[in-house]
């Protein structure tokens, strides 16, 4: 993995929190409307999990996810209208998405050797993006980009995160949002508690509920806190 060294972007925007925030729409709204890229990094996690699941790896045991980590090449577009994921060249956008992926990308993206690799892809791909870039996850201004211009931690309740989450994967009604629900919290519980890079609050981080916040009132709240960091000190 070639890792280049460049001037730093003009403004670098870490977006975390968990799923069912608002933070893949808010990430790339904001990117777009300020003309920056845009990193998914958790697609490159579900992508090699995908590679992992393809590939007969037994993604149960850390040892044999650590030994193929290196083997796959993730490459990531940054245009937020429109964003890729391939993996060895494959678009592996769509089946990433899908149920056997989410209940698997927790375990692989726990250990070590992955976590690695991929945060040094993430740090590789802003350095690069000499006119800024909006980069959203779930450890990005904790361990990816500590020296982040901005650090924005979205959180909502349990009740929206499950529904927003149940209408993108087209689970409906009460007990479909339940099974969500409950899917949400083991994921949570499971990132929180590795070892390495949890998903946390930076310190230094804004924290903004998007609970009762329609989409544009997301993006116009973030987009505001970076021109405002954006601004020369008079």
């Amino acid at each position: 993995m070639r890792i280049s060294v460049s001037a730093k972007p003009a403004v670098v925007v870490a977006i975390d929190g968990p799923s069912g925030t608002g933070k893949s729409s808010t990430s790339k709204a904001v990117a777009a409307r300020l003309g920056l890229a845009y990193l998914d990094t958790g697609a490159q996690y579900r992508a090699i999990t995908w590679w992992m699941l393809h590939n007969g790896v037994d993604v149960a045991d850390p040892a044999a996810v650590a030994a193929a980590a290196s083997t796959p090449e993730v490459v990531s577009g940054t245009d937020p209208r429109s964003p890729t994921i391939t993996v060895d060249g494959t678009d592996v956008a769509a089946p990433i998405r899908g149920a056997e992926v989410t209940g698997a990308v927790s375990a692989v993206s726990a250990v070590p050797a992955v976590r690695e690799l991929i945060t040094a892809l993430q740090r590789s791909i802003a350095a690069e993006a000499t006119a800024g870039i909006v980069v959203e996850g779930r450890d990005i201004g904790t361990t990816v980009l500590p020296d982040a211009d901005l650090k924005i931690f979205l959180t909502a309740s349990e009740e929206v995160r499950a529904a927003r989450r149940s209408g993108e994967i087209g689970r409906r009604g009460a007990e479909g949002v339940a099974t969500t629900r409950a899917d949400l919290a083991r994921r949570d519980a499971a990132d929180s508690s590795r070892a390495v890079s949890p998903l946390a609050q930076a310190g230094d981080a804004t924290e903004v509920d998007t609970s009762h916040l329609t989409l544009d009132e997301v993006v116009d709240c973030v987009v505001t806190l970076v021109e405002e960091r954006k601004r020369p000190v008079s």
